[in-house]
């Protein structure tokens, strides 16, 4: 069964291969900006494609799928971060991006094959070199400050991904989006592909495009530049937030089919927007949440993952601590049910219907829902084989939740056997494992979405 994947841009499902046969799948996703730690929100979109690389690896095999994603590390937000602290532009994307790596591991995120950096040299000019192709073939103009703009009119395709073209572009129309890049647009419309050096960038600038000034690169140029040089003119997917839908990625068809003369991407997908007690995060609310956050509210990374997991990617998720706690609970179950399946022995793959979900449409919700299906089930045709082969395209890991249980890994052991006891009804059993914990000094405690492990009071 091939994976069917929603195409924002053609507004169907359609499924995913490689443009050669048997080649490798190429597959780019826009990274964070790395200025601050990134939020659940950016961990939802992350996670989530997460899921989707391993599902492309048991489809088309790890060796044939290759995954890139960016650094944005220059950039108006980096360089007032840098300026603000009195450090260099170095000093701080290099902090924020080992705290990103450090959430994305804790997460169980795979690392992408490659991940470069805007700033990086070879990138920098690869960009530059973007930028007079497309000021040769007169889809760029310079400005008076020395900063080169994209002409939108100049793409007739521009505003396909977002119908952008159909709700509010008109000739001469400013989009407000992109109307505060500068004065000296020849239309507001128009976008940023390389910005003059300002006093308030600080050392920050580099070698411009001919007949341009010392500066930096647009935000929208990056990815063009460095997706084409790593995966090609054409890259099979390209994945992302939706809120990247505007202007980036529709920025970035302009100035890659402009100017390479090909279709930049086979397949676009965009996650929706995460909510938390079902408004929009916000520092003012209290409610932007990063993973330090929840943990020091006793949720396991794990946990987030589960939850950001619950919900369909391409709706909205209503994220709230009572589904953290839903998160625990279920990966309770899930620990105590692996603790009572065989090695092997299965004739056939009783999870069938988790990848089935996945592979409509990424489906966590109905593939975490098969699963619970077959969970509950207990008809015991299932093994720990196929079992792991389902938490590994979910990307969950049953490690034990530190906030509720820290005794050794042998005792451990006894109450996930206990537990998955009690939860076949065979009591007997059940009651013969709490001794044996008890004469190991530890008292096991109850509860209804799990159970937790303390020492026994003397």
């Amino acid at each position: 069964m091939a994976i069917k994947l929603y195409d924002s841009l053609t507004r169907e499902l359609r499924e995913l291969h490689p443009a050669q046969p048997a080649g490798v799948f190429t597959f780019y996703n826009c990274g964070p900006t790395v200025y601050a730690p990134a939020h659940i929100g950016n961990f939802r979109t992350f996670v989530v494609n997460d899921v989707l690389r391993r599902l492309l690896e048991l489809e088309f095999g790890a060796a044939n799928v290759k995954h890139v994603r960016n650094l944005t590390d220059v950039d108006d937000k980096t360089i007032k971060r840098a300026r603000d602290e009195g450090r260099s532009l170095t000093e701080v994307t290099k902090r924020w991006t080992d705290k990103f790596h450090a959430d994305c591991a804790a997460l169980n995120c795979l690392p992408p094959h490659e991940e470069p950096r805007a700033a990086d040299p070879k990138h920098l000019r690869e960009q530059v070199n973007m930028i007079e192709c497309l000021l040769d073939k007169g889809n760029a103009y310079r400005t008076a400050d020395g900063s080169v703009y994209f002409k939108v009119s100049s793409f007739p395709g521009y505003g396909r991904l977002s119908r952008v073209k159909e709700r509010e572009l008109q000739p001469g129309a400013a989009l407000k989006t992109l109307a505060a890049d500068a004065d000296e647009k020849e239309d507001g419309s128009d976008f940023a592909l390389w910005k003059a050096w300002k006093p308030d960038d600080g050392p920050n600038k580099w070698p411009g495009p001919k007949g341009a000034a010392e500066g930096r690169p647009g935000w929208h140029i990056e990815c063009s530049a460095m997706s084409k040089s790593i995966l090609g003119a054409t890259i099979d997917l390209h994945s992302g937030g939706v809120d990247l839908l505007f202007p980036h990625h529709e920025n970035e068809i302009a100035q890659s089919e402009c100017c390479n003369g090909t279709t930049f991407a086979r397949h676009w997908y965009h996650s929706e927007h995460l909510l938390v007690d079902g408004k929009k995060m916000s520092k003012s609310l209290g409610n932007l949440y990063t993973l330090d956050d929840l943990a020091t509210k006793g949720f396991s990374p794990m946990a987030v993952r589960y939850a950001l997991l619950s919900g369909h990617p391409r709706k909205q998720l209503n994220f709230t601590l009572d589904s953290l706690h839903a998160a625990e609970s279920a990966l309770h179950t899930l620990r105590a049910y692996r603790a009572t399946l065989p090695d092997a022995g299965v004739t056939h793959d009783v999870f069938a219907p988790v990848l089935a979900a996945l592979q409509e449409d990424l489906n966590t919700p109905a593939a975490l829902g098969a699963l619970f299906t077959i969970v509950n089930r207990k008809d015991g045709q299932a093994d720990t084989a196929s079992f792991d082969r389902i938490l590994l395209a979910l990307g969950l890991v049953l490690a034990p939740n530190p906030r509720r249980i820290s005794a050794p890994a042998e005792i451990q052991a006894i109450a996930d056997r206990r537990w998955a006891a009690k939860l076949a009804k065979d009591f007997a059993t059940a009651d013969a494992l709490r001794k044996e914990l008890a004469a190991g000094g530890w008292s096991m405690l109850d509860r209804k979405d799990g159970f937790s492990l303390e020492p026994a009071k003397k």
